[in-house]
């Protein structure tokens, strides 16, 4: 390979680094599962197997931009608190510049909403509110370094607006299912997102960011953050019982035992060797996807 080629090999490695490819495989996963589970719920034949295929792919790509789009300006936006918690990040380094950083995450943004346009203008719709969620969390008025605000910044765009997104794919994304799928979601995330916060505590008081582990101590924010994510799948029972989700979903309630496991991690900060955050956050990662593959399993086979 030659000098230039190896340059260029070794920025886009940079980049890479920067997406956080570990982190895009929620919205992939979960977008997928939840587009594949509306479609079949909603019975649609007006399209071909190849566009169908088509839309599945691209609406799915769309959150993944855009979550790589927000990886990116949260790193732009944190490199100070970052060279204190996460020196091994790209910017820290000085791989990257914090302008070169905001230019990318523009470039991903922008591939996020043009996409979004090749499906239909309400998922563009969905989308939009999605971005504007990511960038106010990062940029001014910066809902990042407001307690409880940046647990509901994260909560709603990537738990409740991306379950209805992806549902509006093929189906009506305010029928009770979604709604209700959407909002356990966002309960689950309201708690679970304070397991990225542990590492991060100094480095945020720095700052002058407020999270609950660096202003009420882990113990009282783990029992905070396990008290949404167990109440989240206990939900499930409730309306099951009220007839707004079948019957047939009721084992997602079991959920709440991984949450528990959470909970015990979080005390613990464990931290994972094979990812950059506390094992706490990886297993906050797999529920979600677990839930998310499991409710889409269970409405494929049922609703065939």
């Amino acid at each position: 390979m030659s000098g230039s080629g190896e340059v260029m090999m070794s920025q886009v490695n940079v980049y890479l680094k920067l997406l956080r490819p570990f982190t895009l495989l929620a919205p992939l996963i979960v977008s997928s599962s939840i587009i594949i589970a509306s479609l079949i719920r909603s019975e649609n034949t007006s399209l071909g197997d190849f566009s169908i295929l088509i839309t599945i792919v691209s609406a799915s790509f769309c959150f993944a931009l855009l979550n790589g789009a927000s990886n990116v300006l949260n790193q732009a936006t944190d490199w100070k608190e970052d060279a204190v918690s996460k020196p091994y990040r790209p910017i820290p380094l000085g791989l990257v510049t914090p302008k070169e950083a905001y230019q990318v995450s523009f470039v991903l943004y922008l591939g996020a909403f043009l996409l979004s346009f090749t499906i239909h203008q309400l998922f563009s719709l969905f989308i939009t509110l999605i971005a504007l969620f990511s960038l106010t969390y990062s940029l001014t008025p910066r809902m990042k370094q407001y307690l409880f605000f940046n647990q509901l910044w994260v909560a709603l765009p990537r738990g409740f607006l991306a379950i209805l997104a992806s549902w509006s794919v093929f189906g009506n994304p305010f029928e009770p299912i979604p709604l209700a799928i959407g909002g356990i979601a966002a309960i689950f995330l309201f708690g679970g997102t304070t397991t990225k916060d542990i590492l991060d505590a100094e480095a945020d008081r720095m700052v002058g960011t407020k999270t609950l582990v660096n202003v009420y101590g882990l113990k009282i924010a783990a029992i905070f953050s396990l008290f949404f994510m167990i109440s989240a799948f206990c939900l499930i029972i409730p309306l099951i019982y009220l007839n707004i989700l079948p019957t047939v979903v009721f084992p997602l309630s079991l959920l709440c035992i991984l949450s528990v496991i959470i909970g015990w991690l979080m005390l613990h900060q464990h931290k994972n060797s094979n990812w950059e955050n506390t094992s706490a956050w990886t297993v906050m990662y797999a529920t979600y996807f677990l839930f998310a593959l499991s409710f889409a399993m269970i409405t494929i086979v049922f609703s065939a």
